[in-house]
Protein backbone atom coordinates (compact mmCIF):
# COMPACT_ATOMS: atom_id res chain seq x y z
CA UNK A 1 0.00 0.00 0.00
CA UNK A 2 1.36 3.85 -1.21
CA UNK A 3 1.72 6.13 1.56
CA UNK A 4 -0.01 9.11 -0.49
CA UNK A 5 -1.70 9.30 -3.76
CA UNK A 6 -1.22 12.51 -5.22
CA UNK A 7 -4.00 13.89 -8.13
CA UNK A 8 -2.91 16.73 -10.24
CA UNK A 9 0.61 16.98 -11.40
CA UNK A 10 1.20 20.81 -11.52
CA UNK A 11 3.67 22.66 -9.63
CA UNK A 12 1.44 22.01 -6.28
CA UNK A 13 0.86 18.48 -6.63
CA UNK A 14 4.83 17.89 -7.82
CA UNK A 15 5.42 20.01 -4.64
CA UNK A 16 3.37 17.95 -2.49
CA UNK A 17 4.86 14.70 -3.79
CA UNK A 18 8.08 16.24 -3.21
CA UNK A 19 7.91 16.85 -0.15
CA UNK A 20 6.49 13.49 0.90
CA UNK A 21 9.16 11.45 -0.57
CA UNK A 22 11.37 14.01 1.24
CA UNK A 23 9.80 12.39 4.26
CA UNK A 24 10.60 8.75 3.13
CA UNK A 25 6.99 8.52 2.20
CA UNK A 26 6.37 6.54 -0.64
CA UNK A 27 3.67 8.04 -3.14
CA UNK A 28 2.46 8.25 -6.46
CA UNK A 29 1.22 11.29 -8.66
CA UNK A 30 -1.55 11.22 -11.34
CA UNK A 31 -2.10 12.86 -13.85
CA UNK A 32 -5.07 12.84 -16.39
CA UNK A 33 -2.90 15.05 -19.26
CA UNK A 34 -0.62 13.21 -21.37
CA UNK A 35 2.29 15.52 -20.12
CA UNK A 36 3.10 16.50 -16.34
CA UNK A 37 2.78 20.04 -15.42
CA UNK A 38 -0.93 21.53 -14.93
CA UNK A 39 -0.57 25.94 -15.42
CA UNK A 40 3.55 24.74 -15.89
CA UNK A 41 3.60 23.22 -19.62
CA UNK A 42 5.31 24.54 -22.79
CA UNK A 43 4.19 23.12 -26.45
CA UNK A 44 4.52 24.07 -30.63
CA UNK A 45 1.37 25.94 -30.23
CA UNK A 46 1.79 27.92 -33.72
CA UNK A 47 4.56 26.66 -36.38
CA UNK A 48 7.25 23.52 -36.05
CA UNK A 49 10.45 24.80 -33.91
CA UNK A 50 8.50 27.54 -31.79
CA UNK A 51 7.99 26.81 -28.29
CA UNK A 52 5.49 28.39 -26.34
CA UNK A 53 3.87 28.56 -22.78
CA UNK A 54 0.92 27.19 -22.49
CA UNK A 55 -0.34 29.29 -19.99
CA UNK A 56 2.55 30.71 -17.09
CA UNK A 57 5.70 31.94 -18.74
CA UNK A 58 7.28 34.20 -16.33
CA UNK A 59 7.99 33.28 -12.79
CA UNK A 60 9.04 35.77 -10.25
CA UNK A 61 7.43 33.75 -7.40
CA UNK A 62 9.56 30.38 -8.71
CA UNK A 63 12.45 32.15 -8.34
CA UNK A 64 11.63 33.05 -4.96
CA UNK A 65 10.12 30.46 -3.50
CA UNK A 66 11.36 29.43 -0.05
CA UNK A 67 10.16 26.06 -0.60
CA UNK A 68 11.90 25.75 -4.67
CA UNK A 69 14.85 27.58 -3.03
CA UNK A 70 15.39 24.35 -1.03
CA UNK A 71 15.26 21.82 -4.30
CA UNK A 72 18.60 21.25 -6.63
CA UNK A 73 16.63 21.72 -9.62
CA UNK A 74 19.67 23.09 -11.43
CA UNK A 75 21.30 19.59 -11.18
CA UNK A 76 17.98 18.21 -12.73
CA UNK A 77 18.28 20.49 -15.81
CA UNK A 78 16.07 23.79 -14.51
CA UNK A 79 18.43 27.10 -15.87
CA UNK A 80 16.53 30.37 -15.29
CA UNK A 81 17.47 33.12 -17.78
CA UNK A 82 17.05 37.17 -16.33
CA UNK A 83 16.10 39.51 -18.81
CA UNK A 84 17.92 42.66 -18.80
CA UNK A 85 14.91 44.18 -16.83
CA UNK A 86 11.97 42.68 -15.58
CA UNK A 87 8.99 44.63 -16.55
CA UNK A 88 8.07 47.79 -19.33
CA UNK A 89 5.32 49.61 -19.21
CA UNK A 90 4.77 51.89 -22.58
CA UNK A 91 2.81 55.09 -22.62
CA UNK A 92 1.33 56.68 -25.92
CA UNK A 93 4.00 59.39 -26.33
CA UNK A 94 6.61 57.02 -26.48
CA UNK A 95 7.89 56.94 -23.40
CA UNK A 96 7.99 53.58 -20.98
CA UNK A 97 8.70 52.45 -17.27
CA UNK A 98 11.01 50.31 -16.93
CA UNK A 99 11.45 48.20 -13.39
CA UNK A 100 15.19 47.71 -13.61
CA UNK A 101 16.23 44.72 -10.88
CA UNK A 102 18.27 48.42 -9.14
CA UNK A 103 15.80 50.49 -7.28
CA UNK A 104 17.58 53.54 -8.48
CA UNK A 105 17.73 52.61 -11.67
CA UNK A 106 14.54 52.55 -11.94
CA UNK A 107 13.44 55.24 -10.01
CA UNK A 108 15.77 57.55 -12.76
CA UNK A 109 13.14 56.86 -15.63
CA UNK A 110 10.45 57.98 -13.55
CA UNK A 111 10.31 61.61 -13.37
CA UNK A 112 8.75 63.69 -10.73
CA UNK A 113 8.84 60.26 -8.65
CA UNK A 114 12.19 59.54 -8.77
CA UNK A 115 13.15 60.32 -5.55
CA UNK A 116 9.46 59.05 -4.21
CA UNK A 117 9.70 55.56 -5.63
CA UNK A 118 13.23 54.97 -3.54
CA UNK A 119 11.92 56.08 -0.27
CA UNK A 120 8.74 53.92 -0.84
CA UNK A 121 10.10 50.70 -2.62
CA UNK A 122 12.73 50.74 -0.72
CA UNK A 123 11.09 49.06 2.65
CA UNK A 124 8.89 47.29 0.88
CA UNK A 125 12.37 45.46 -1.06
CA UNK A 126 13.64 44.85 2.17
CA UNK A 127 10.06 43.07 3.64
CA UNK A 128 9.92 40.78 0.27
CA UNK A 129 12.02 37.89 1.51
CA UNK A 130 10.35 38.04 5.18
CA UNK A 131 6.76 38.00 3.16
CA UNK A 132 7.97 35.12 1.51
CA UNK A 133 9.02 33.13 4.04
CA UNK A 134 6.12 34.39 6.41
CA UNK A 135 3.80 32.95 3.30
CA UNK A 136 5.69 29.72 3.42
CA UNK A 137 5.97 29.30 6.89
CA UNK A 138 2.29 30.76 8.14
CA UNK A 139 2.27 29.64 11.50
CA UNK A 140 5.59 30.48 13.09
CA UNK A 141 6.43 34.57 14.46
CA UNK A 142 7.67 36.54 12.01
CA UNK A 143 11.19 37.13 12.65
CA UNK A 144 10.62 40.96 11.53
CA UNK A 145 7.13 41.88 12.49
CA UNK A 146 7.72 45.54 12.25
CA UNK A 147 8.20 44.96 8.68
CA UNK A 148 5.52 43.29 7.53
CA UNK A 149 3.15 45.35 9.52
CA UNK A 150 4.72 48.09 7.18
CA UNK A 151 3.80 45.76 4.24
CA UNK A 152 0.38 44.84 5.55
CA UNK A 153 -0.92 48.53 5.86
CA UNK A 154 0.25 49.24 2.72
CA UNK A 155 -1.42 46.26 1.04
CA UNK A 156 -4.76 46.38 2.43
CA UNK A 157 -5.34 49.95 -0.03
CA UNK A 158 -7.09 50.01 -3.08
CA UNK A 159 -4.18 50.34 -5.82
CA UNK A 160 -5.51 53.30 -7.09
CA UNK A 161 -5.97 55.26 -4.40
CA UNK A 162 -2.50 54.01 -3.30
CA UNK A 163 -1.04 55.07 -6.18
CA UNK A 164 -2.60 57.94 -6.71
CA UNK A 165 -1.90 59.40 -3.11
CA UNK A 166 1.64 58.12 -3.35
CA UNK A 167 3.18 59.20 -6.88
CA UNK A 168 2.35 62.52 -9.18
CA UNK A 169 3.38 61.42 -12.59
CA UNK A 170 1.91 59.21 -15.45
CA UNK A 171 5.03 56.36 -15.37
CA UNK A 172 4.73 55.28 -12.03
CA UNK A 173 1.44 54.96 -11.50
CA UNK A 174 0.88 53.03 -14.65
CA UNK A 175 3.97 51.02 -13.48
CA UNK A 176 2.32 50.14 -9.94
CA UNK A 177 -1.24 49.76 -11.26
CA UNK A 178 0.31 47.27 -14.55
CA UNK A 179 1.46 44.77 -10.97
CA UNK A 180 -1.11 45.61 -9.46
CA UNK A 181 -3.61 44.61 -12.07
CA UNK A 182 -2.30 40.95 -11.63
CA UNK A 183 -5.51 40.52 -9.65
CA UNK A 184 -7.80 40.24 -11.74
CA UNK A 185 -9.71 42.92 -9.84
CA UNK A 186 -11.19 46.41 -10.18
CA UNK A 187 -8.60 48.62 -9.20
CA UNK A 188 -10.59 50.18 -6.65
CA UNK A 189 -11.24 47.21 -4.76
CA UNK A 190 -8.93 47.01 -1.30
CA UNK A 191 -6.10 44.93 -1.14
CA UNK A 192 -5.44 45.48 -4.86
CA UNK A 193 -2.27 47.72 -3.83
CA UNK A 194 -0.87 43.80 -1.95
CA UNK A 195 0.03 42.58 -5.93
CA UNK A 196 1.58 45.51 -7.01
CA UNK A 197 3.70 45.86 -4.26
CA UNK A 198 4.60 42.09 -4.07
CA UNK A 199 5.26 42.28 -8.08
CA UNK A 200 7.51 45.58 -7.75
CA UNK A 201 9.16 44.13 -5.17
CA UNK A 202 10.07 41.01 -6.47
CA UNK A 203 11.47 42.57 -9.62
CA UNK A 204 13.84 44.20 -7.21
CA UNK A 205 14.88 41.29 -5.01
CA UNK A 206 14.74 38.28 -7.43
CA UNK A 207 14.13 39.20 -11.11
CA UNK A 208 11.25 38.04 -13.20
CA UNK A 209 13.14 34.86 -14.84
CA UNK A 210 11.65 32.59 -16.73
CA UNK A 211 13.14 28.44 -17.64
CA UNK A 212 15.71 28.52 -20.87
CA UNK A 213 13.83 26.19 -23.26
CA UNK A 214 10.15 27.01 -21.87
CA UNK A 215 7.99 26.72 -18.57
CA UNK A 216 7.96 22.88 -19.36
CA UNK A 217 11.68 22.70 -18.08
CA UNK A 218 10.52 23.69 -14.35
CA UNK A 219 8.04 20.63 -14.50
CA UNK A 220 10.63 18.78 -16.18
CA UNK A 221 12.92 19.13 -13.09
CA UNK A 222 10.24 18.89 -10.90
CA UNK A 223 9.07 15.76 -12.05
CA UNK A 224 13.42 14.44 -12.00
CA UNK A 225 13.77 15.25 -8.52
CA UNK A 226 10.83 13.79 -7.72
CA UNK A 227 11.63 10.55 -9.53
CA UNK A 228 15.32 10.42 -8.02
CA UNK A 229 13.44 10.56 -4.00
CA UNK A 230 11.65 7.58 -5.20
CA UNK A 231 8.54 8.72 -6.10
CA UNK A 232 6.41 8.50 -9.31
CA UNK A 233 4.89 9.87 -11.98
CA UNK A 234 1.88 8.74 -13.96
CA UNK A 235 0.45 10.57 -16.97
CA UNK A 236 -2.94 9.86 -18.61
CA UNK A 237 -4.78 8.81 -16.01
CA UNK A 238 -7.82 10.15 -15.49
CA UNK A 239 -9.33 10.21 -11.98
CA UNK A 240 -12.85 10.25 -11.76
CA UNK A 241 -13.95 9.20 -8.52
CA UNK A 242 -11.24 8.74 -5.55
CA UNK A 243 -12.72 5.24 -4.93
CA UNK A 244 -11.20 4.39 -7.80
CA UNK A 245 -7.88 5.23 -6.73
CA UNK A 246 -5.01 2.55 -5.44
CA UNK A 247 -4.84 1.81 -1.79
CA UNK A 248 -3.19 4.22 0.11
CA UNK A 249 -2.77 5.75 3.48
CA UNK A 250 -3.54 9.21 2.12
CA UNK A 251 -4.96 11.42 -1.15
CA UNK A 252 -4.01 14.77 -1.98
CA UNK A 253 -5.96 16.64 -4.87
CA UNK A 254 -4.30 19.47 -7.04
CA UNK A 255 -8.21 20.27 -7.72
CA UNK A 256 -10.14 23.13 -7.10
CA UNK A 257 -13.52 22.64 -4.81
CA UNK A 258 -15.64 21.96 -7.84
CA UNK A 259 -13.38 19.12 -8.81
CA UNK A 260 -13.14 18.00 -5.37
CA UNK A 261 -16.79 17.94 -4.36
CA UNK A 262 -17.07 15.59 -7.83
CA UNK A 263 -14.24 13.10 -6.98
CA UNK A 264 -15.05 13.27 -3.39
CA UNK A 265 -18.16 14.84 -2.18
CA UNK A 266 -19.97 11.10 -1.29
CA UNK A 267 -17.00 10.97 1.50
CA UNK A 268 -17.78 14.86 2.85
CA UNK A 269 -20.72 16.04 5.13
CA UNK A 270 -22.81 17.82 3.52
CA UNK A 271 -22.47 21.26 5.10
CA UNK A 272 -18.70 20.97 4.02
CA UNK A 273 -19.71 20.35 0.79
CA UNK A 274 -21.90 23.34 0.31
CA UNK A 275 -19.50 25.25 1.54
CA UNK A 276 -17.46 23.98 -0.94
CA UNK A 277 -20.28 25.00 -3.38
CA UNK A 278 -20.19 28.68 -2.53
CA UNK A 279 -16.29 28.91 -3.45
CA UNK A 280 -16.12 31.83 -5.85
CA UNK A 281 -14.35 31.37 -9.20
CA UNK A 282 -12.95 35.05 -10.70
CA UNK A 283 -12.48 36.16 -13.60
CA UNK A 284 -11.22 34.35 -17.09
CA UNK A 285 -8.42 35.13 -19.36
CA UNK A 286 -8.27 35.12 -23.08
CA UNK A 287 -4.32 34.11 -24.86
CA UNK A 288 -3.14 34.32 -27.56
CA UNK A 289 0.62 32.69 -28.94
CA UNK A 290 2.33 34.19 -32.10
CA UNK A 291 5.05 32.92 -34.54
CA UNK A 292 6.47 36.36 -35.48
CA UNK A 293 9.32 36.94 -38.55
CA UNK A 294 11.05 39.27 -36.14
CA UNK A 295 10.97 40.91 -32.79
CA UNK A 296 7.92 43.05 -31.58
CA UNK A 297 9.40 46.77 -32.77
CA UNK A 298 8.01 49.01 -29.98
CA UNK A 299 8.18 52.59 -30.59
CA UNK A 300 9.70 52.72 -26.50
CA UNK A 301 13.14 51.15 -26.86
CA UNK A 302 13.19 50.38 -23.72
CA UNK A 303 10.86 48.01 -23.89
CA UNK A 304 13.19 45.78 -26.48
CA UNK A 305 14.77 45.28 -22.65
CA UNK A 306 11.62 43.70 -20.69
CA UNK A 307 11.01 39.88 -20.80
CA UNK A 308 7.41 41.02 -19.95
CA UNK A 309 5.50 43.91 -21.01
CA UNK A 310 2.01 45.28 -19.53
CA UNK A 311 -0.09 46.97 -22.67
CA UNK A 312 -3.13 49.29 -21.48
CA UNK A 313 -1.66 52.69 -20.87
CA UNK A 314 -2.48 55.13 -17.96
CA UNK A 315 -4.01 54.59 -14.69
CA UNK A 316 -6.60 55.77 -15.45
CA UNK A 317 -7.40 53.55 -18.88
CA UNK A 318 -6.04 50.41 -16.70
CA UNK A 319 -8.62 51.30 -13.96
CA UNK A 320 -11.56 51.93 -16.78
CA UNK A 321 -10.79 48.84 -18.39
CA UNK A 322 -10.26 46.02 -15.36
CA UNK A 323 -13.98 47.91 -13.84
CA UNK A 324 -15.44 46.87 -17.27
CA UNK A 325 -14.05 43.65 -16.82
CA UNK A 326 -15.43 43.06 -13.19
CA UNK A 327 -18.82 44.15 -14.58
CA UNK A 328 -19.08 41.57 -16.71
CA UNK A 329 -18.52 43.14 -19.86
CA UNK A 330 -15.17 42.61 -21.89
CA UNK A 331 -13.23 45.39 -22.38
CA UNK A 332 -12.98 47.25 -26.02
CA UNK A 333 -8.72 48.31 -24.73
CA UNK A 334 -8.09 45.50 -22.56
CA UNK A 335 -5.09 45.50 -20.11
CA UNK A 336 -2.72 43.09 -21.75
CA UNK A 337 0.63 41.14 -20.26
CA UNK A 338 2.86 40.33 -22.90
CA UNK A 339 6.23 38.21 -22.95
CA UNK A 340 8.65 37.69 -25.43
CA UNK A 341 11.18 35.24 -24.54
CA UNK A 342 13.07 34.89 -27.94
CA UNK A 343 14.81 38.38 -27.06
CA UNK A 344 16.74 36.19 -24.31
CA UNK A 345 16.32 32.59 -25.05
CA UNK A 346 17.10 31.77 -28.28
CA UNK A 347 15.95 28.33 -27.73
CA UNK A 348 12.32 28.95 -28.42
CA UNK A 349 12.44 29.83 -31.90
CA UNK A 350 14.29 29.23 -35.56
CA UNK A 351 17.02 31.46 -36.13
CA UNK A 352 16.38 35.00 -36.49
CA UNK A 353 12.56 34.74 -35.10
CA UNK A 354 10.69 34.87 -32.50
CA UNK A 355 7.47 34.34 -30.32
CA UNK A 356 4.96 36.46 -28.20
CA UNK A 357 2.72 35.29 -25.65
CA UNK A 358 -0.02 37.59 -24.56
CA UNK A 359 -3.19 37.31 -22.39
CA UNK A 360 -6.20 39.84 -21.05
CA UNK A 361 -8.59 39.32 -18.06
CA UNK A 362 -12.06 38.80 -19.35
CA UNK A 363 -15.52 37.33 -17.83
CA UNK A 364 -15.14 34.40 -16.22
CA UNK A 365 -17.12 32.21 -19.36
CA UNK A 366 -16.41 34.65 -21.56
CA UNK A 367 -17.39 34.02 -25.03
CA UNK A 368 -15.89 37.05 -26.45
CA UNK A 369 -12.89 36.34 -28.96
CA UNK A 370 -10.49 39.34 -27.85
CA UNK A 371 -7.24 38.41 -30.28
CA UNK A 372 -8.11 41.77 -32.52
CA UNK A 373 -8.31 43.72 -29.06
CA UNK A 374 -4.85 42.14 -27.88
CA UNK A 375 -3.47 42.52 -31.00
CA UNK A 376 -4.93 46.30 -31.44
CA UNK A 377 -3.22 46.86 -28.12
CA UNK A 378 0.27 45.47 -29.16
CA UNK A 379 0.02 47.64 -32.75
CA UNK A 380 -0.46 50.52 -30.56
CA UNK A 381 2.63 50.68 -28.77
CA UNK A 382 4.57 48.45 -31.49
CA UNK A 383 3.87 50.13 -34.85
CA UNK A 384 4.17 47.30 -37.88
CA UNK A 385 3.58 44.24 -35.21
CA UNK A 386 0.87 42.87 -37.03
CA UNK A 387 3.21 42.95 -40.52
CA UNK A 388 5.35 40.26 -38.10
CA UNK A 389 2.71 37.84 -37.29
CA UNK A 390 3.62 34.45 -39.16
CA UNK A 391 1.15 32.40 -37.26
CA UNK A 392 -1.75 32.41 -33.77
CA UNK A 393 -2.94 30.47 -31.63
CA UNK A 394 -5.47 31.28 -29.40
CA UNK A 395 -7.46 30.22 -26.28
CA UNK A 396 -11.04 30.99 -24.70
CA UNK A 397 -11.69 30.60 -21.24
CA UNK A 398 -13.99 27.56 -22.47
CA UNK A 399 -10.45 26.36 -24.33
CA UNK A 400 -8.94 27.01 -21.60
CA UNK A 401 -11.54 24.87 -18.84
CA UNK A 402 -11.47 22.01 -21.50
CA UNK A 403 -7.53 21.77 -21.58
CA UNK A 404 -7.46 21.79 -18.29
CA UNK A 405 -10.57 21.22 -15.69
CA UNK A 406 -9.07 23.27 -12.91
CA UNK A 407 -9.50 26.29 -15.01
CA UNK A 408 -13.32 26.72 -14.31
CA UNK A 409 -14.58 29.17 -16.99
CA UNK A 410 -10.92 31.11 -17.82
CA UNK A 411 -10.11 30.92 -14.32
CA UNK A 412 -6.35 30.34 -13.97
CA UNK A 413 -5.98 31.30 -10.27
CA UNK A 414 -7.65 28.72 -8.36
CA UNK A 415 -10.49 30.87 -7.21
CA UNK A 416 -11.55 34.69 -7.11
CA UNK A 417 -8.81 36.82 -4.96
CA UNK A 418 -11.45 39.03 -3.85
CA UNK A 419 -12.37 39.79 -0.27
CA UNK A 420 -11.70 37.60 2.57
CA UNK A 421 -11.28 34.91 -0.20
CA UNK A 422 -7.78 36.09 -0.77
CA UNK A 423 -6.66 34.59 2.83
CA UNK A 424 -9.72 31.81 3.49
CA UNK A 425 -9.09 29.75 0.86
CA UNK A 426 -11.33 27.50 0.16
CA UNK A 427 -12.75 28.54 3.57
CA UNK A 428 -12.04 29.74 6.91
CA UNK A 429 -10.40 26.86 8.96
CA UNK A 430 -7.06 26.68 10.56
CA UNK A 431 -6.04 23.51 8.65
CA UNK A 432 -7.53 24.93 5.22
CA UNK A 433 -5.56 21.97 3.32
CA UNK A 434 -7.41 19.44 5.14
CA UNK A 435 -11.15 17.98 4.47
CA UNK A 436 -13.07 16.11 7.35
CA UNK A 437 -12.01 13.11 6.19
CA UNK A 438 -8.46 12.63 7.78
CA UNK A 439 -7.42 10.94 4.50
CA UNK A 440 -8.26 13.61 2.24
CA UNK A 441 -5.95 17.00 1.61
CA UNK A 442 -6.34 19.63 -0.89
CA UNK A 443 -3.38 21.08 -1.92
CA UNK A 444 -4.31 23.28 -5.15
CA UNK A 445 -4.03 27.18 -5.76
CA UNK A 446 -7.51 27.05 -4.15
CA UNK A 447 -5.58 26.84 -1.05
CA UNK A 448 -3.59 29.79 0.90
CA UNK A 449 -1.12 31.18 0.39
CA UNK A 450 -1.86 32.42 -3.33
CA UNK A 451 -2.09 31.35 -7.14
CA UNK A 452 1.47 31.10 -8.47
CA UNK A 453 3.99 28.72 -9.26
CA UNK A 454 5.87 28.51 -6.19
CA UNK A 455 4.49 25.07 -5.08
CA UNK A 456 3.76 26.38 -1.58
CA UNK A 457 0.21 25.22 -1.52
CA UNK A 458 1.01 21.43 -2.21
CA UNK A 459 4.34 22.15 -0.16
CA UNK A 460 2.12 23.71 3.15
CA UNK A 461 -0.99 20.80 2.50
CA UNK A 462 1.80 18.12 2.09
CA UNK A 463 3.68 19.28 5.78
CA UNK A 464 -0.04 19.41 7.16
CA UNK A 465 -0.98 15.54 5.93
CA UNK A 466 2.99 14.50 7.68
CA UNK A 467 1.84 16.39 10.92
CA UNK A 468 -1.29 14.55 10.84
CA UNK A 469 -2.68 11.05 12.99
CA UNK A 470 -3.24 9.35 9.25
CA UNK A 471 0.43 7.58 9.27
CA UNK A 472 -0.09 6.10 13.22
CA UNK A 473 -3.67 5.17 12.59
CA UNK A 474 -1.93 2.58 9.38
Amino acid sequence: MLDAIVVGAGPNGLAAAITLARAGRSVRVLEAAPTPGGGARSAELTLPGFVHDVCSAIHPLAAASPFFRQLPLDAHGLEWIHPDAPLAHPLDDGTAALLERDLEATARGLGPDAERYVAWMRPMVRAFDDVLAQLGDPLRLPRRPLRLARFGLRAVRSSRSLAESVFQGPLARALFAGCAAHSFSALERPFTSAFGILLLASGHAVGWPFPRGGTQKLTDALVSYLRALGGEVVTGHRVHNVEELPRSRAVLLDVTPEQLVRLAGHRLPPRYVEKLRRFRYGPGVFKVDWALSGPIPWRAPACARAGTVHLGGTLEELSASEATMARGEAPERPYVLLAQHTLFDESRAPSGQHTGWAYCHVPNGSTVDMTERIEAQVERFAPGFRSRILARHTRSPAQYEAYNPNNIGGDISGGSLEGMQLFARPMAKLIPYATPDPRLYLCSSSTPPMPGVHGLCGFLAARALLASDVWRKG
